[in-house]
């Protein structure tokens, strides 16, 4: 069985496609096997979300930075900030901007 765990969050999105909780864990799966494109919509999927899910804008920011797409990732963090601390989750804002402060000034 090659990615069980994929297979079994894909079935159980057939029951209920807007699950928020299955939708992250595509991604998450996603972005494990280097399908960044596509866990990248997933995320994507979720931050413009209502509510905007806050842990998409960390793990793509995130997942941005490690693939060396600086700036995006410094985007998707400003944004994820933003919208953290407007859902009252300052740990969440904490914790992006320290990713975002970790970045420097690199890929400038």
């Amino acid at each position: 069985m090659t990615n069980s765990r994929k297979q079994q969050i894909l079935s159980l999105l057939e029951n209920d496609p807007s699950d928020t909780f299955l939708l992250y864990g595509l991604a998450m799966e996603l972005r494990k096997e280097g399908s960044h494109d596509q866990a990248r919509a997933e995320f994507e999927k979720l931050m413009r979300g209502a509510p905007p899910y806050v842990a998409a804008w960390f793990m793509c920011g995130q997942m941005l930075a490690e693939m060396g797409e600086i700036e995006d990732s410094r985007t998707v963090l400003r944004e994820g900030i933003e919208i953290a601390r407007q859902q009252g989750d300052a740990h969440a804002a904490g914790e992006m901007g320290e990713l975002l402060a970790s970045l420097g000034s690199m890929g400038e």
